[in-house]
């Protein structure tokens, strides 16, 4: 199967070093194919073309070719091929021109059966040739019986055809790695050494396999089939454990590399260049809108979308550098070497403008944007975490001023390193699923009943336990981060009110919004998806939303605000009484609720006359304009009297309950007779 990822079917431009080298070693393999043919009369060939034995083993090395045994690491398509003991063999037994020749076919036949292209086919036939003939002059050298046609090897003879064997694969490694090496424009002690273990211990296997096969040859062709059933085993258990491997390293919607494989990948090569010096870059790139484009079109359209954006990703980076998708619409690019930023800076321009290009998907016309970040080691960072970290931080900063591409620029960022640090977990923890929910009841004053529940976040960190919303919500608030942690709760308090409403609870379940999530020009189709994928009634969410969020930009936050309404939600103003939001301002805006922070409320049992008098003037005014006023914070008996007095509606605090585990929201519910409705009384 073909690697769609795969860029060596990329041709080299033509003098470059690796275009160079692959012409000398196709002109150096089709001499030697060439004058090694010369050793073959006209009586010869035409007797080996008639021969059923010469084609049978053609046909074991073209499915040799196509059924490599490959290791961890690789590619499903790489590895050893199992023609060699084939190819060995018929180098002992036919000599080099027949070995040559059926090779360079196989090899041809092999590689456009995989779709390879025409320069690559070309340079494996030369490369298996000129390591065929290597091993044909070791045995001349060491034995030159072995080197007549039709002998058969004995027992004293096997030390040579393992010599050959060891010469051919030292050759063929060295020939391929130095191509390898200067497509990914990586040291060849880096990849030559690479894997070489486990490579060793196959190729042993393959080249004990030749004298058998020679064995056979001379007994009848009906032997010689035989081979590719062990051949087939060994391939299909050695496949199996890569494709295992595979699946542990790379996305399954696109392919690519995933978090883990990039992970380890970044680390090798941020070690190689402290080693050898040079820079390795990293880039971070998140899909402008593509959350409006999920939630309008179907997640069937977004992940044909991002299997697009992966596939022209890969075709636009350089040879060597690696792609990774981190999760959602993040995807992450490595630099293994990189002459400087601005060299960086040209490649996510690249990126950029290859997404650019329109994409056409169910009939509609979509425009892709990215918004790149880009850090260096060890410019910005020395090890790879903190590198991920100022590559984010750009990306934040090109996202938010809507640059496209940014690099690291210590003056922009504003987190210390233990914010850089928590920020990189909560981003880990996002994408593993570690925040967990609780449900604070909201209680009706008149007459204690439960008739709403508020949606609280905890995040279950690793080491630090149960984190609370203030520990880690601010990171949330100012950074990206913000669309998937309110897609995530959304959808997890939905698909738990969906659980709720069927168990014959059905009360109002609020979610909470800051700045960035209110003027998120995709909010509307998030939350109107979320409530069609749960089967919840709109009326039976209510978005809280902060009154910062309401100051920043009043009149984008007005038109969010209507724009909500409009999907029929409850609609509440959060923490009033915290900021400068107005009461003619709370005139202009279609809610149903506001929630008096607990600050504001306190005055109600004590504090100033004057402090009491603005709370009451505040709900009353509240009432008047059609609202409900809800006291927060409430933590005594005293306070929730004097709320009830003043005109509050309900309560919420820890006089009535603590935020409870979704897992205990509903036997609580039920000791407290919460099966109502929404309630729509003022």
């Amino acid at each position: 199967m073909k690697d769609p990822h795969s860029t060596r079917d990329i041709g080299p431009r033509v003098g470059t070093p690796l275009w160079l080298y692959m012409v000398s070693a196709v002109v150096a393999g089709t001499g030697v194919l060439v004058v090694s043919g010369l050793d073959l009369g006209l009586d010869q060939i035409s007797g080996l073309v008639g021969e059923p034995l010469v084609w049978v083993l053609l046909c074991m090395i073209i499915l040799g070719e196509l059924r490599p045994v490959a290791v961890r690491g690789q590619a499903m398509d790489g590895g050893s091929p199992t023609s060699l003991p084939f190819t060995l063999a018929i180098v002992i037994y036919y000599g080099l021109p027949v070995a040559a020749l059926l090779q360079a076919v196989a090899a041809v036949v092999a590689g456009f059966a995989r779709g390879h292209a025409a320069h690559r086919n070309a340079f494996n036939a030369a490369q298996y040739t000129l390591s065929l003939g290597v091993a044909d002059a070791v045995l001349r050298l060491l034995q030159p019986i072995l080197a007549r046609l039709e002998v058969l090897p004995t027992g004293g003879e096997l030390a040579v055809v393992a010599l050959a064997g060891v010469a051919y694969l030292v050759v063929n490694r060295i020939l391929v790695m130095c191509a390898v090496a200067m497509h990914e424009r990586v040291p060849l002690q880096q990849v030559l050494f690479k894997d070489l273990t486990q490579q060793l211990h196959i190729n042993a296997v393959l080249v004990s396999l030749a004298p058998l096969v020679v064995v056979a040859m001379t007994y009848s062709v009906l032997y010689v089939p035989l081979f590719a059933f062990p051949l087939s085993a060994l391939h299909a258990s050695a496949l199996m454990l890569v494709r295992r491997d595979h699946q542990a390293n790379h996305d399954e919607l696109t392919g690519l590399a995933n978090r883990t494989l990039m992970t380890v990948r970044a680390q090798e090569e941020i070690s190689h260049a402290r080693q050898r010096g040079g820079r390795v870059g990293l880039l971070l790139l998140d899909l402008d809108r593509f959350k409006e484009v999920n939630d309008t079109l179907g997640h069937a359209t977004g992940d044909r979308l991002l299997e697009t954006a992966a596939g022209r990703l890969v075709h636009s980076v350089r040879p060597g550098d690696l792609v990774a998708r981190l999760g959602g619409d993040e995807f992450a690019v490595l630099l293994p070497q990189v002459r400087d930023t601005d060299a960086a800076a040209e490649v996510a321009a690249r990126l950029r403008g290859a997404l650019g290009e329109p994409v056409r998907l169910n009939g509609v016309d979509l425009d892709l944007e990215a918004s790149i970040g880009i850090a260096l080691y060890p410019d910005d960072a020395t090890e790879f975490e903190p590198l991920m970290q100022r590559a984010d931080v750009a990306m934040y900063v090109a996202k938010a001023g809507r640059t496209g591409v940014e690099s690291y620029d210590p003056g922009k960022d504003r987190n210390s390193t233990a914010r850089l640090s928590l920020f990189s977990e909560l981003r880990r923890g996002l994408a593993e699923g570690a925040l967990e929910m609780h449900y604070q009841p909201k209680i009706r004053l008149s007459d204690g009943r439960p008739i709403g529940l508020e949606a609280l976040a905890r995040w279950r960190h690793p080491t630090r336990g149960l984190l609370a919303p203030g520990d880690f919500m601010p990171i949330v608030e100012e950074s990206h981060l913000s669309r998937a942690f309110t897609s995530q709760v959304l959808d997890a308090t939905l698909a738990r009110t969906a659980q709720w409403r069927a168990d014959g609870f059905r009360l109002p379940v609020s979610v909470n919004l800051g700045v960035r999530e209110l003027l998120d020009p995709a909010l509307p189709a998030t939350v109107a998806a979320a409530l069609r994928e749960h089967g919840v009634p709109s009326a039976q969410l209510v978005l809280e939303i902060g009154e910062h969020a309401l100051i920043v930009d009043t009149e984008a936050a007005t038109a969010a605000v209507h724009r909500l309404r409009d999907l029929g939600v409850g609609l509440a103003l959060d923490d009033f009484g915290t900021g400068h939001f107005t009461l003619a301002q709370l005139a202009g805006l279609p809610l149903d609720e506001v929630k008096i922070h607990e600050s504001f409320t306190a005055h109600l049992t004590g504090g100033s006359d004057q402090g009491h008098t603005v709370v009451r003037a505040a709900i009353t005014l509240v009432r008047a304009l059609g609202m409900r006023a809800t006291a927060e914070g409430v933590q005594t008996a005293a306070l929730a009297e004097a709320a009830r007095e003043t005109g509050c509606h309900a309560a919420q605090g820890h006089h009535f309950s603590r935020p409870l585990p979704s897992g205990e929201v509903r036997e609580w519910l039920a000791a407290h007779d919460g099966g109502a409705v929404a309630d729509t009384t003022t």
